[in-house]
């Protein structure tokens, strides 16, 4: 089975800093353009950070300076570090990218979610 597997939220104090990771997993070739996304209750998903499979990044307003999308290929994992946290991050983060399996099959996945919470 193919799918994203994210892990690293949590709690964490204004100011602080979190890294959120986004592994592939199942018989994957490689990971293409992907990105992370938000959402709180009763709002959109908000895309945050986007990343093409060389690494370029692009990051929402909100987010710019303060965010960084990266990728390792030869882990096929992709991550978002999370600086100088504001209690407005709180969200669910979603992972999000196109997986190419070594059957030559693509895949548009989403990870399952993590909880970022971040107190005053």
């Amino acid at each position: 089975q193919v799918q994203l597997v994210e892990s690293g939220g949590g709690l964490v104090q204004a100011g602080g800093s979190l890294r959120l990771s986004c592994a592939a997993s199942g018989n994957i070739f490689s990971i293409n353009d992907g990105g992370w996304s938000r959402q709180v209750p009763g709002k959109q998903r908000e895309l945050v950070a986007a990343m093409t499979s060389g690494g370029n990044t692009h990051y929402a307003d909100a987010v710019k300076g303060r965010f960084t999308a990266s990728r390792d290929n030869a882990k096929k994992t992709m991550y978002l570090q999370m600086n100088s946290l504001e209690p407005e991050d709180t969200a669910v983060y979603y992972c999000n990218a196109v997986v190419i399996t070594q059957s030559l099959n693509a895949f548009d996945l989403w990870g399952q979610g993590t909880q970022v919470t971040v107190s005053s």
